[in-house]
């Protein structure tokens, strides 16, 4: 093993590491409402799919990036999901229903789809071709990915606030999404000169006006 190897190997890792945050978040959010026994099947089940979903992506990820606008739809998909997770805060944290436990896998699966477009992309590029790196890559994601929620969840229920500030976090990975995309950037640069690099700081207050707007409206709902 030469020292190239040794050190594509170590920034696999490294890039693991740093890139699962994002995903461990939204599985923290999508599975936060299920009863604890459920938890762990949603969060096996979701991540599993989600890595299969990676591995079919890895081979079709520089094809799709070259769509026009993916990203940008990814982005607002992304925020949607954001929104959606804020929104179900209030709902009984106690309810079992299988229906919510399916609602919390398809919901890791989606959002670890758009949110894996740049993570498969970086670590292809780092593997430049060699697939049992990509590999190596994928399997050290999963324990990053399954343990790194269940400790999220566990932040969550002691404070709260975690969930905003992990809501605006996928907001903001939204609004970054929608500026990368090369097509996207232009449109923005048409329509809002000067302000693409603001574009994920909109998307953050964006979020918190829509979410404080929801929860008055759920409010609202519950005392009529």
């Amino acid at each position: 093993m030469d020292a190239t190897f040794l050190a594509k190997i170590v920034s696999i890792i490294l890039l693991d590491i740093v890139l699962s945050g994002d995903n461990a978040v939204v599985i923290a959010l999508a599975c936060r409402n299920l009863a604890k026994n459920q938890r762990k099947k949603a969060i096996l089940i979701g991540t599993g799919g989600a890595i299969g979903l990676r591995i079919v992506l890895t081979f079709i990820a520089v094809w799709l990036l070259q769509i026009p606008f993916v990203k940008v739809v990814g982005g607002l998909l992304l925020f949607y999901i954001a929104f959606d997770l804020l929104k179900s805060g209030e709902e009984d944290p106690d309810v079992k229903s299988g229906n919510n436990l399916f609602a919390a896998v398809r919901t890791i699966i989606v959002a670890d789809f758009v949110m894996s477009l740049d993570n498969v992309l970086a670590i292809a590029g780092v593997a430049n071709g060699h697939m049992g790196l990509v590999a190596l890559g994928l399997l050290v994601s999963i324990p990053l990915i399954v343990f790194g929620s269940q400790i999220i969840i566990k932040l969550m229920e002691k404070f709260p606030i975690l969930i905003w500030i992990g809501a605006l976090l996928i907001a903001y990975t939204a609004g970054t999404m929608i500026v990368d995309d090369k097509y996207g950037h232009r449109l923005v640069e048409a329509t809002f000169p000067m302000m693409a690099h603001l574009i994920p700081i909109v998307s953050m207050a964006l979020l918190i006006i829509v979410g404080v707007w929801a929860k008055n409206r759920q409010v609202r709902n519950i005392r009529k």
